[in-house]
């Protein structure tokens, strides 16, 4: 698989999502939603002939795409909105940010996917 632009983006933001998820350690919650994101990059990038095959790539875009969305809505319905920074509750802003830009970057890759 040769990368484009569009799979560097994927790469980054899902790199620094999972990475601002693990930097909230003690929150066993926050460790697996990271660990969840690098798990799935890996199904969607790593050349293992099973996931690469074009039906089971559609789902873990799918997989990826819902479980960002997932993520962002759970954030809105229960995460700490009070902006302070240097805390844990700017680090969901920075995430959030992050998610909405690997959103993006999925939908510019989805052509490429459902076709």
């Amino acid at each position: 698989m040769k990368l484009a632009l569009k799979h560097y983006g994927i790469i980054l933001c899902n790199l620094t999502t999972a990475y601002l998820h693990l930097s909230l350690y003690p929150d066993f919650s926050f460790v697996l939603n990271g660990l969840g994101y690098i798990g799935l990059l890996g199904a969607y990038f790593l050349p293992i002939p099973a996931l690469q095959e074009k039906e089971i790539h559609v789902i873990v875009w799918w997989g990826l795409v819902i479980y960002t969305v997932t993520t962002i809505l759970l954030w809105a319905v229960i995460g700490d909105m009070h902006f302070v920074f240097g805390t844990s509750s700017a680090t969901g802003y920075y995430a959030k940010t992050a998610e909405v830009f690997l959103l993006a970057f999925l939908w510019a890759d989805k052509q490429k996917e459902t076709v």
